[in-house]
């Protein structure tokens, strides 16, 4: 079963975020607290780990700031 990756809110009043970097490469392995990418808002930078086993898939591309809730991968 896949496992959806979404932009997080990482503080209250966060609406949206930037995917500033995968830091894993699509379609490799990863495993459960590795970081797979980084979160910048206006105010931190944050690394953001992985929730479970498997084969990482990007959905969205880095660069591009996106809305909380998201949907800019999966781990399968």
């Amino acid at each position: 079963m896949a496992i959806t990756l979404t932009i997080p809110k990482l503080e209250m009043s966060m609406s949206e975020g930037t995917l500033a970097e995968w830091i894993v490469a699509d379609g490799a392995e990863v495993k459960t607290g590795d970081f797979i990418y980084i979160l910048e808002t206006d105010k931190t930078a944050r690394e953001v780990e992985s929730p479970s086993d498997g084969i990482l898939r990007h959905k969205a591309p880095a660069g591009e700031t996106y809305d909380v809730g998201t949907e800019i991968g999966e781990i399968v």
